[in-house]
């Protein structure tokens, strides 16, 4: 059974009237967690593209970007999105549903940020209602203010992209320990590893803007070291 198989296995769950936010509860003690997840970015996604007054063709095209959708998967994904605008919970309600889901879990947290974050730049524009939307999300998903730096910077032009907090070390520690700390991000940012955490594989593309972002980083501190 496909991922979108089961999306809408897990939508025909919902009794009539009941709020999409009470879909993730199914996924709490499912190991996989590939389901909630490509949910939980379409309608957090859904409700963000909303934030900036009008939802365009660029964000809705997005989501295909995200999850590569193939042309019969296309009304699953449909469904979500628009259940999800006309769902009279707010987004705030969805973004504690998925805590609640992955619990103490942060790198998959992680992983849906960094979703919304594609999202919300699909336009090119970085609305004052979506930075408001994200950060909010973010608290809700307890991720510390460095990691949201970071992903803001990695997507948003004018935004400062300081090298240390991308590989979340101190400007202090010794290149040893950068190093280290390195090598750790690239491991946990191979595609197998994303899979294991819960990222569906129609979503994985999400890491190569985050690897080159980090052997950017890890470049450039190495080089300012050397000089």
């Amino acid at each position: 059974m496909s991922i979108w198989s089961k999306i809408l296995e897990a939508l025909k769950a919902l009794r009539a009237g009941e709020s999409l936010a009470s879909v993730f509860e199914q996924f709490r003690s499912d190991p996989d967690r590939r389901v909630g997840f490509a949910i939980a970015v379409i309608a957090l996604g859904a409700k963000m593209a909303k934030a900036d007054g009008q939802v365009t063709r660029d964000e809705v095209t997005a989501f295909r970007e995200v999850f590569q959708i193939a042309p019969e998967d296309e009304a699953a994904a449909a469904r979500v999105f628009n259940l999800a605008r006309q769902d009279v919970a707010g987004f705030e309600d969805y973004a504690k549903s998925v805590k609640k889901m992955y619990g103490a879990e942060c790198r998959p947290l992680m992983d849906i940020m960094d979703g919304l974050f594609h999202i919300a730049m699909a336009d090119g524009e970085y609305h004052p209602g979506e930075d408001a939307f994200l950060i909010r999300v973010a608290e809700i998903f307890d991720i510390e203010d460095r990691a949201f730096r970071v992903l803001r910077a990695r997507y948003v032009p004018d935004a400062v992209r300081d090298p240390y907090d991308v590989l979340g070390v101190d400007p202090k520690a010794s290149l040893t320990e950068i190093k280290s700390a390195y090598r750790a991000l690239v491991r946990e940012t191979h595609p197998d590893r994303m899979i294991a955490r819960g990222v569906p594989e129609e979503a994985v593309q999400l890491a190569s803007d985050r690897l080159v972002e980090i052997n950017a980083a890890w470049e450039e501190i190495s080089a300012e070291r050397a000089a």
